[in-house]
């Protein structure tokens, strides 16, 4: 939420149970949107599925510090052997799939994501507009950026990793708008209270629980 005269310099540090509780929520969610959706697609080796979807959401609900831990539990665990990734699979045996430039991506697009929509936050409320930019850029740019080079190398084509990357662009642009449909509305009825404990900084007062997501 933006900074007033009385809630200046007030840092937030350190995680909660409140936090730790979302962070498992979400991670669950993205579980839950990967092993629901799985749609093999002729001519490109990467089904189309649900997992983007969480992986915008995560950040752009809970910003970048529990929606980058909610996107790590849940790569974690499919790497441990759970089978969260697309097609049941799991396990460190993922990592040699075609697929496997995209689950490495997710972290760093919500890394991206959340510190962008904390920023919007931070300088005003969430803006729709700014949103689908944001999560474009985390969910389609990041993620493309590292998933199609590593796909183009592991089938020895660039242009299956170009067919997949065009295939598979109108579902994530639409995923995209979504996100941020949702994170609007919902930042709107319920602000979620940024993360961790508020920490005054001199005369400050405390912060209330209002305000967009960190």
């Amino acid at each position: 939420m933006p900074a007033n005269g009385t809630k200046k310099h007030v840092r937030h540090r350190g995680l909660t149970a409140r936090d730790l509780a979302l962070i498992a929520v979400f991670a669950a969610l993205i579980a839950a949107l990967s092993v629901t959706v799985a749609i093999p697609f002729p001519g490109s080796p990467v089904p189309v599925t649900l997992q983007t979807l969480g992986i915008m959401l995560a950040p752009s609900l809970l910003g970048w510090k529990r929606g980058s831990l909610a996107v790590a539990t849940f790569v974690v665990l499919g790497l441990a052997g759970l089978p969260l990734f697309a097609g049941g699979r799991g396990g460190l045996a993922a990592l040699a799939l075609p697929s496997s430039g995209f689950i490495v991506s997710w972290i760093p697009a919500a890394l991206v994501i959340g510190l962008l929509t904390d920023l919007m936050l931070r300088n005003g409320r969430y803006r729709l507009w700014q949103g689908v930019l944001v999560n474009a850029l985390g969910g389609i740019v990041v993620v493309y950026a590292i998933g199609l080079p590593w796909l183009a190398v592991a089938v020895q084509s660039w242009e299956i990793a170009a067919v997949s990357g065009a295939t598979y662009l109108v579902g994530d642009a639409a995923k995209v708008v979504l996100t941020a449909l949702i994170a609007s509305a919902v930042l709107r009825a319920y602000p979620i209270p940024p993360a961790g404990r508020p920490v005054r900084d001199g005369a400050d007062q405390e912060p209330g629980s209002g305000g967009g997501a960190a």
